[in-house]
């Protein structure tokens, strides 16, 4: 053999290994260019210990992948076969599948728009959580429940759904209990500013009582511009040391808030949030209050307002009073167009 057949061979040798990076790098470049095949955002959601495979057949199943094959090579080669995080992940349209493996690997989720509104128990409240969140409602509920737990942020099981400002928020799907209660006593302390502070010592009521007390008025109008009035009734029977007669503590103590029609026999439910048979306010909120409904106490409107009902107009605002007589004849108008219109329950 020549030394120009010899210096070629060698050549020739050496070229090979460098082809073959260079198509192993070529191929490479051209899987990680693949996207996703969903046309559309797509929500996947990967409760906690799911396997690689259930997360392959989800993205599947839902349009995100045209070819497994790619799917399953770049996944061993972002190591995410055994590596997978649960949590909420928004997979855009024709997303990178690399950046997409990338994203699954890190845990990186994103988190969801979860607004809490007027929810009238614990139950409830945890039930709508259930629906939005990956915790079990009676996971929740048990934290709730537990004296200790409540003392932790101040709150007692009876008022604790107090700590939930109404308000939305963003928030990981996967949050666990604990932890979606400590947010929400941040939350809390954070609407809780120093002057609604002052406003509540000024009032000579506890952060609770004003909750608690918001919370009956949220239950009597939706109109803001009347909440304060109402407050202001409230406010003083207690300064008066009248019973409050709330009607949606009768409500909340029967355990039927579609009552239109408050009678005697519901008046006489026992129950400790009965304002009927029981002096001062209930044990605590009868619903989670607005902070319209908040601020409506802390205003400390003064009125000379003892009475209120709903007018017979039927028009969703109320009728003030000063004397019990100017309330009777308001209450009997109520009451007669309530049997005018048949109006029973």
């Amino acid at each position: 053999m020549t030394h120009k057949t010899k210096k070629r061979k060698h050549t020739l040798l050496l070229s090979i290994p460098i082809l073959l990076l260079v198509v192993a790098v070529a191929l490479l470049l051209t899987l990680r260019s693949k996207k996703t095949s969903n046309t559309e955002p797509y929500t996947l959601y990967v409760p906690a210990n799911s396997t690689y495979q259930a997360v392959t057949d989800t993205l599947r199943a839902n349009g995100c992948l045209t070819s497994a094959a790619t799917w399953h090579t770049l996944a061993r080669l972002r190591q995410y076969t055994h590596h997978v995080k649960g949590g909420r992940y928004v997979i855009k349209p024709h997303a990178n599948l690399w950046l997409t493996l990338t994203k699954l690997y890190y845990g990186n989720q994103d988190p969801l728009q979860l607004t809490i509104g007027k929810q009238r128990t614990p139950q409830a409240l945890c039930n709508y959580l259930g629906q939005k969140l990956e915790l079990h409602p009676d996971s929740l509920l048990r934290l709730m429940q537990t004296d200790s737990i409540c003392a932790a942020y101040g709150y007692t099981p009876q008022t604790i759904i107090g700590m939930f400002p109404r308000n939305t928020y963003q928030i990981y799907w996967n949050t666990t209990p604990r932890a979606f209660l400590d947010r929400m006593a941040t939350e809390s302390k954070t609407f809780w500013t120093s002057a609604r502070q002052k406003q509540c010592h000024a009032l000579g009521l506890s952060q609770q009582e004003v909750l608690t007390l918001a919370s009956i008025v949220d239950e009597e109008t939706n109109a803001n511009e009347e909440k304060a009035d109402i407050a202001s009734v409230y406010l003083n029977r207690l300064h008066k040391g009248m019973p409050l007669q709330a009607d949606p503590t009768v409500k909340y103590a029967v355990g039927d808030f579609t009552l239109r029609r408050i009678l005697t026999v519901h008046t006489q439910t026992p129950s400790p949030y009965n304002t009927y048979l029981h002096a001062g306010l209930p044990p605590g909120p009868i619903c989670i209050p607005s902070a319209a409904s908040i601020d409506a106490v802390l205003a400390n409107k003064e009125t000379p307002y003892l009475y209120f009902c709903a007018r017979a107009d039927f028009s969703g605002r109320h009728a003030f009073a000063a004397t019990l007589a100017q309330h009777t004849a308001n209450a009997n108008a109520f009451h007669a167009e309530l049997n005018r219109r048949k109006i029973y329950k």
